[in-house]
């Protein structure tokens, strides 16, 4: 019976380690009768689609190898061509993405992240709440423009090193009070032990025989032994004259001192632990909070932007600036209210001690982690040269972005004679194919003192700012061929009609105001995307999103939008998403804690995201009526 129990464990051990391998081979196969008794494009599409979603929920294979199933399926069941296929991998956001990242590039080679982070904790100061909004506040700046990733990647080294001088200032002041109380009561102990023994010699010259004088009782020696005792030792002469009594000696009751239990943690106090607990989880939460800010700021915007184009062309409502405006408060909002969450969870409701800015305020602790921090950006020097020309190109791209097309006024896109040739992503590769000409090294200087960061002699004096290298190092093409995945089905739903079809599935739900079908819209990404990959999921949900809004004849941005932005929410556990698992890393939190913190984010975004799209979403994307852009593609699609 043991050899059959033990034989079935070691196969299940064999499955377990295998079922990635069983999944791969067995979704495709049990859905396969799907296209063969519905020989129907709509069938095929719908079996490419569920294989792909199920590869991108369980992980079973990479992101990016799922994403590449449609480029052989579609052509295989007659669904798409394959030069059809192929060309949407490639978009218009992939080279946005490939523009910034040679920015980040730049940002990250010359360290203006870091001086940016620094300066900005400096400025806010170690008070624990201001601390954690500083880092929260930096944080956010960093990730409107670089990957929520990359953001928590460069930040948490910093914060760790803040926390860790606040641990080590600590268990220096735990040790100092322990040696302190340690001593006084060595002190304490001593007097009492003279006093006790006195005493009690005292007590026994009074109780002692007549056989025992005062002579004998003084010829007893006390020995003290590792100072917790006194052990009497008799002499020879004693012992032969207590007449067969037990000897009448100054025996002393040992003094048991009060010993400070050691933590064996390596937090000296429960407060710092908070204190790690909630700087660490706060930094995640920014790198999500300020991914919304912006279209390249999570490549989850990116997905949407570019189906929200492609399967609505004629909609010109979409650009870096309505994002902006719109997604702007909401990110303050959410800023203001998780800093608020996070402090009264973990650090209490006591803002006056934790926020004042006044120095007579300030602890020992405090002071050092200032210092700390004030040291880290001494050591980064003067600012150079390519940090300025970082800093530049980063404040042009922003502005020609915000400048394209405003809205109120003409941009500078008007002065061309030809209308809709140039989007942001023109804007995006010009600067980042600049910064592969322009040389690091400030132009009619020596090589020695024209940077602070480049130093060697021999080095190529026209050395341009980034390297293939460097954009190489950062390019996330992984994300590439997943949002070109997501292009890829989403053109297939559209061919093939399988969108049609899920929207008039969904007629049912016509009763409900859209402020409802929203929420439910909300409420379900959010928490599908805690347990599958952002991109993966906002790829399968869009489509179906854009078929409900159609079929219920509300506005697409209505339901497509405020899904976008709960998509990144997914916050409540490690494999949420890159930052959360960073973040863990670290070892400060624990899951029940990211559980109980996330949940508590969760709902706040989804809160604010209903109460944007429901105040001033309304008048900036005309949301009361359904646009002729959809009305449309409606038609076209049902005919």
């Amino acid at each position: 019976m043991r050899l059959e129990a033990a034989a079935r464990m070691d196969l299940f051990r064999k499955l377990w380690r295998a079922r990635k391998l069983i999944l791969v081979v067995f979704i495709p196969l049990s859905l396969l009768p799907l296209p063969l008794i519905h020989p129907t494009s709509e069938a095929c599409c719908a079996y490419v689609l569920t294989v792909t979603a199920v590869y991108w929920v369980s992980e079973a294979v990479p992101l990016g190898a799922a994403a590449l199933v449609p480029a052989f399926l579609y052509p295989l069941f007659g669904v798409l061509k394959s030069s059809e296929v192929t060309a949407e991998y490639c978009k218009d956001t992939t080279l946005l993405l490939m523009g910034v990242i040679c920015l980040a590039a730049s940002i990250e080679k010359w360290n203006l992240h870091k001086r940016i982070a620094l300066r900005m904790v400096m400025i806010a100061g170690a008070k624990p709440g201001m601390l954690v909004l500083g880092f929260m506040c930096c944080t956010v700046f960093l990730s409107m423009w670089l990957s929520n990733t990359s953001t928590t990647a460069m930040v948490m080294p910093i914060a760790e090193a803040v926390l860790q001088q606040l641990i080590c200032t600590g268990l220096a002041d735990s040790h100092d009070d322990l040696d302190t109380a340690e001593a006084t009561e060595d002190e304490s102990g001593d007097s009492d032990k003279e006093d006790n023994l006195e005493k009690n010699q005292l007590e026994l010259l009074y109780r002692s025989d007549s056989d025992c004088t005062k002579q004998e009782l003084s010829e007893v020696q006390t020995v003290e032994v590792n100072g917790s005792g006194l052990i009497p030792k008799l002499t020879q002469d004693f012992i032969t004259h207590t007449n067969g009594h037990l000897p009448q000696i100054a025996i002393e009751i040992p003094n048991v001192k009060r010993v400070k239990a050691r933590r064996d943690s390596q937090y000296p106090t429960k407060r710092d632990h908070m204190i790690c607990k909630c700087l660490s989880l706060s930094i995640t939460y920014a790198a999500t909070i300020g991914g919304l800010i912006t279209i390249t700021g999570t490549s989850t915007n990116l997905i949407f932007a570019e189906q929200f184009n492609t399967r609505y062309p004629d909609a010109k409502v979409i650009n870096f600036g309505t994002w902006f405006i719109f997604s702007f408060p909401i990110a303050i909002i959410m800023l203001v209210l998780t800093w608020l969450w996070l402090h009264c969870l973990f650090l209490g409701c006591n803002f006056r001690e934790t926020c004042s800015l006044s120095k007579k305020r300030k602890t020992k602790k405090e002071l050092m982690s200032e210092k700390r921090i004030q040291e880290e950006y001494i050591k980064l020097g003067p600012i150079s040269y390519p940090e300025v020309v970082t800093g530049v190109f980063f404040i042009l791209m922003t502005l020609l972005w915000f400048t394209r097309e405003p809205g109120f006024v003409p941009g500078w896109t008007s002065l061309f004679e030809k209308k809709g040739y140039r989007t942001d992503a023109t804007v995006s590769v010009l600067l980042g194919f600049l910064l592969f000409l322009i040389p690091a090294r400030r132009p009619f200087s020596s090589s020695s003192s024209s940077s602070g960061k480049i130093s060697d002699p021999e080095s190529d004096a026209l050395a341009p700012m980034i390297t293939w290298k460097d954009f190489q190092r950062l390019m996330p093409w992984e994300i590439v061929i997943l949002v070109g995945g997501g292009y890829a089905l989403a053109a297939g739903c559209k061919v093939s009609g399988l969108s049609v079809w899920i929207g008039r599935q969904l007629e049912p739900m016509s009763g409900l105001p859209p402020w409802a079908v929203t929420l439910l819209a909300c409420l379900l990404v959010s928490a599908v995307t805690e347990f599958a990959s952002n991109p993966a999921t906002l790829t399968v949900f869009l489509p179906i999103l854009s078929a409900l809004s159609e079929t219920l004849h509300i506005n697409p941005l209505h339901t497509l939008i405020p899904s976008t932005m709960c998509v990144s929410f997914g916050v409540m556990l490690p494999v949420g998403n890159p930052p959360n698992a960073i973040v863990f890393s670290y070892g400060h939190v624990q899951i029940s804690d990211m559980v109980k913190a996330g949940f508590g984010v969760n709902l706040i975004g989804v809160a604010v995201v209903m109460l944007a799209i429901t105040t001033w979403g309304v008048p900036l994307f005309n949301l009361t009526e359904f646009p002729d852009w959809a009305v449309s593609r409606n038609v076209t699609g049902i005919l």
